[in-house]
């Protein structure tokens, strides 16, 4: 009798291998359409949709008052050829004839002739095409003149202003420009870059077989958002002026560069902001191969030693401490010595002027003066220091002003709290050595002298499309009651026989400050040789006891002292803020006029 062949063991054991494999085909199931599930939708999605994302056009910078252009967007063409299918004498005819339609010189055809040999399927042999160019390029291309090339739409970037120099566009430094991947370079293109450019819209469609877009399947699954225009606190009339004022002094005195900023003291508008040399904005690939240095602002971006300007810094925290008063009287004496006879400060002429007040100490800039006012402020060294520090970063020193430019820099403030400062250290500090400033910021703290004591926020924006900028404010830093005296002690530096001449205008109130600073070559280990930088703050104003306007200028490494320059800074400052006073419709209305008050009244 035959064994049995049925096992209880092997059924049970088929019936877990059944159970076994069923579980993994289910999980496999549920990975594929539950966990893979929305990534096979999109990806068959993609297989039979189309998806194309089209750029909104760039906003538009005006200048205040909304009808000039300074920066817009048009429509050209790029040329373009699929290479890889050209014959070498089809390459030929190419080269031959779009060298003629595009006025193309014999270096440029030899560059076209090598972009054609690349055999690259999609190769831009040219950009910017204006339209009637390209319509010659059209014609070409349908009479058979031109082999494998095509024309395609793009947009560009245009700066239609042109500018107080030769080869630059206005207001170049402070508009930068966008490169050709869309995105703002510098100034305010850089600073305002995702209002400027919006978000681009999306669309789909279903595709053909080919890959082609089917006709009335086209949806938008993304709207986008426009390009918002700006409207800019700079007034074009006087933008121009001043990038002429400035070309003109870097020519007369040799100068690196030369830079000039006019500024509202009391909102932070700026309402002109120039510096030589500049550059055309339209042609920024060229600069950039040639020296893009001159694409680095030297209002915002470039730090240097102010120099004398810096007195009105010691001024303020003298009489915050009470330590001093404009009539208080100090020995001006030819020479201090410090630290034990290792330092010595002398005054520029190296003279001595006997006993003066500090408001005439101020005006004829005397360093000994200055150094003697800064030992003073405290019973210690140590104290002394601190007061300064505190007043220059109350002023903003060391740190950005918030100015609405890419690129701003804060400076280089020593701490006396970090490093202790030496006799000689508050005495540079006292007149504007061993600290590195940009002319913005001295704007900025000149201003709160001036404009009861508010430290505003430059800005250069007013609206951003129909809405107003929210740039502006400012925090008080200085009392208010000091105000009228550092406003006076201004005024009577430039009614001082130095600067009268060239600084006051007639029918107008002026004040302010020079600087002149030395200039430490790092290559060598010292001072600079008669190369200075020359510095000119203060305002303008209609009424005694409200300044108008701040105008700050710099004569960077002029090559002579500035009792020899052609053109001095005070002289630019009254260039400048003659200009800026004479611009119509620029000046606010003035404030009422306070009353006076009468013998009822005390």
């Amino acid at each position: 009798m035959l064994g049995r062949t049925d096992s209880r063991r092997r059924l049970v054991f088929l019936v877990l291998v059944l159970l076994v494999v069923c579980v993994a085909i289910v999980a496999r199931l549920a990975w594929w359409q539950v966990v893979r599930g929305a990534d096979l939708t999109a990806m068959a999605h993609t297989q039979t949709h189309l998806r194309m994302v089209v750029d909104n056009q760039r906003g538009t910078i005006y200048d205040r008052s909304g009808t000039v252009v300074l920066a817009t967007t048009v429509d050209r063409v790029r040329v373009v050829a699929a290479a890889k299918g050209l014959s070498p004498a089809a390459q030929g005819v190419d080269v031959a004839r779009l060298g003629e339609l595009l006025a193309l010189d014999a270096a440029g055809r030899i560059e076209l002739a090598e972009r054609l040999r690349s055999g690259r399927p999609y190769v831009v042999l040219a950009r910017d095409i204006e339209s009637e160019t390209a319509e010659h390029l059209r014609d070409a291309i349908r009479d058979g003149s031109l082999v494998g090339i095509s024309v395609e739409a793009e947009s560009a970037r245009v700066y239609p202003q042109a500018g107080g120099g030769q080869g630059s566009t206005l207001a170049a430094q402070l508009t930068g420009f966008v490169n050709r991947d869309g995105l703002g370079q510098y100034g305010v293109e850089q600073f305002y870059d995702d209002q400027l450019a919006g978000s681009p819209t999306v669309y789909e469609a279903q595709k053909d077989a080919s890959g082609r877009a089917i006709a009335d399947t086209e949806l938008i699954v993304q709207p986008g958002v426009p390009g918002a225009d700006l409207r800019l606190t700079i007034d074009a009339g006087l933008q121009l002026a001043v990038e002429q004022e400035v070309l003109a002094a870097w020519i007369a005195d040799h100068a690196a560069t030369v830079s000039a900023v006019v500024m509202d003291p009391y909102t932070g508008e700026i309402y002109a902001y120039a510096s030589y040399p500049s550059y055309d904005a339209n042609d920024y690939r060229a600069i950039a191969a040639d020296d893009p240095s001159r694409f680095v602002d030297p209002l915002i971006s470039l730090v240097y030693e102010p120099g004398s300007v810096f007195k009105m810094l010691t001024v303020v925290a003298a009489l915050e401490q009470g330590t001093a008063s404009p009539t208080t009287r100090y020995l001006d004496e030819r020479v201090l010595v410090l630290d034990d006879g290792r330092a010595l400060i002398r005054n520029a002429d190296r003279k001595a002027m006997g006993e003066l007040t500090l408001e005439d100490a101020i005006a004829y800039s005397r360093n000994i003066v200055a150094t003697k006012v800064a030992f003073g402020l405290a019973p210690t060294l140590g104290e002394s220091a601190a007061i300064l520090h505190e007043v220059w970063t109350r002023l903003g020193f060391g740190e950005p002003t918030g100015i609405d430019l890419a690129g701003e820099v804060g400076g280089l403030v020593r701490d006396p709290s970090i490093s202790a400062w030496r006799e000689i250290d508050v005495a540079n500090a006292a007149f504007g050595q061993g600290v590195a400033v940009t002319p913005i910021q001295l704007a900025r703290a000149f201003a709160a002298m001036v404009n009861g004591g508010t430290l505003v926020r430059p800005h250069v924006v007013a609206a951003i499309g129909d809405g107003p900028s929210s740039m502006g404010g400012g925090d008080q830093a200085l009392a208010p009651e000091l105000v009228p005296t550092l406003t006076a002690m201004l005024n009577h530096v430039t009614a001082g026989p130095w600067y009268a001449d060239g600084a006051l205008v007639p029918g107008y109130t002026v004040g302010g400050k020079t600087g002149t600073g030395q200039i430490w070559d790092a290559s060598t280990q010292a001072w600079k040789v008669n190369v200075f930088n020359h510095t000119f703050v203060g305002y303008i104003g209609r009424r005694v006891g409200h300044p108008d306007l701040i105008v700050a200028v710099r004569i960077n490494e002029a090559q002579s002292r500035s009792d020899l320059l052609t053109v001095g800074s005070h002289e630019l400052f009254r260039r400048v803020a003659t200009d800026a006073v004479q611009t119509p419709a620029l000046l606010p209305e003035l404030p009422p006029q306070p009353d006076p008050v009468g013998p009822a009244d005390r």
